[in-house]
């Protein structure tokens, strides 16, 4: 989500028990965990609890919060069975099957072709009876684009905080409104354990995604598995622009030799591609606002919001909902994922378009400082992109 990793931004402490709190009833359970592969019970203790440190949903802090992180991935998991279960069931709807299928062939292609892990994720499925897997609360200032932080044990920082329930997650995000944050609660089809949970039997494909049309399905399964190839403890914006532009390149090569869903593909992107161009357009006046006068922000930042507004429908269709609510955490989240992108792009041409080189290649730049990686990655694109997610300041 893409810590819990997130598959894209189009898309938690308690103390009492209510942390733990998950909707088991919308869950179809896969099983008892003796029949799962990895799911030995006399490790069943130990492995929940590594997996509240490891899945890094939780924020250093809290007991609740382990017990919302554990138990809301391992109901995920017992709700998971294996792809060729799913086929083999007469019981499974014919269009879901085909599905099913599609995404078995994806994931070979992943590893073959595209150097991505090999390893059991997203070789099982689970109807898990909601429409996302998590909600991410992200919050940046009234008067800035410096998202808050949160650092999980192990893997560093990022500028969300996952939740499994959605009630959890806004009772979150009020108490940061409260605190004078910009707050935005997102729903969240998919995530990455970064290879954590293969014990569990992997990440899972999920029916909040599986029915994407062909070139967007693609897309995040190659994002989502490019978390596990590369990552940066303390860089969203490097993490995030890395498998964005491992989702757009590889789901252009999956779509190669189809035309049709290639054209659909692009078709899509392209709309996204306004949407981009036009939040990027809003978030550098804004910025211009916020680092003038004070006394003229509030009236500046308004007046920059309703043109935004205003102009959507005609530059933006289907994405007004998004600038209807926009603030500043929205616009910041957003910059994370898209700022970096055409750095990364060109870093694979310059490696010859070699998918072996180019992981190589992002993989020397993890050791690197944030300030380093940027300089890199700028030298490559030819330009000086904007800080994605500037280095943390607020931390929980």
């Amino acid at each position: 989500m893409k810590p819990l990793v997130q598959g894209g931004p189009w898309p938690v402490p308690r103390g009492d028990g209510d942390a733990c709190r998950i909707d088991r009833q919308a869950l179809r359970p896969g099983g008892p965990a003796s029949e799962r592969p990895g799911a030995r019970p006399a490790n069943f203790l130990r492995r929940l609890l590594l997996a509240s440190a490891l899945l890094a949903l939780s924020g250093c802090s809290t007991l609740g919060h382990w017990g919302q992180a554990a138990g809301g991935h391992l109901a995920v998991t017992r709700a998971a069975r294996p792809v060729d279960d799913w086929l083999a069931d007469p019981a499974t709807p014919p269009a879901l099957a085909a599905r099913l299928k599609l995404s078995q062939q994806m994931r070979d292609f992943a590893t073959t072709q595209l150097a991505l892990p090999d390893n059991n994720s997203y070789r099982r499925y689970a109807d898990i009876g909601r429409t996302a897997v998590v909600w991410n609360v992200i919050a940046a200032p009234e008067f800035g684009f410096q998202l808050k932080t949160w650092c999980y044990p192990l893997m560093g920082c990022a500028g969300y905080q996952g939740w499994f329930d959605h009630d959890e997650a806004q009772r979150h995000a009020d108490a940061l409104k409260v605190e004078g944050w910009e707050v935005q609660v997102q729903a969240i089809p998919a995530y990455s354990t970064l290879g954590w949970s293969r014990w569990l039997g992997g990440d899972p494909l999920l029916n909040t995604f599986i029915r994407y049309p062909e070139g967007e399905l693609a897309a995040m399964i190659f994002h989502e598995l490019a978390h596990q190839r590369v990552y940066a403890s303390d860089d969203t914006g490097f993490n995030e622009a890395y498998a964005s532009a491992v989702e757009l390149l590889g789901a252009r090569e999956w779509l190669a030799t189809k035309p049709e869903a290639l054209a659909a593909f692009e078709t899509g992107r392209a709309r996204r591609a306004r949407f981009q161009a036009l939040a990027r357009e809003g978030r550098e006046r804004l910025k211009a606002v916020y680092t003038g006068p004070a006394e003229a922000r509030p009236e500046g930042k308004a007046a920059v919001l309703a043109d935004l507004r205003e102009r959507a429908p005609r530059e933006a269709p289907g994405y007004e909902a998004w600038f209807q609510r926009a603030n500043n955490a929205s616009f910041a989240i957003l910059s994370a994922y898209d700022e970096l992108v055409p750095a990364f792009e060109r870093l694979f041409e310059h490696e010859g378009r070699d998918w072996v080189r180019f992981h190589a290649a992002v993989e020397r730049l993890v050791p690197l400082s944030r300030e380093e990686r940027r300089a890199t990655l700028r030298s490559l694109a030819g330009g000086t992109p904007n800080e994605a997610d500037p280095a943390p300041r607020q931390t929980r």
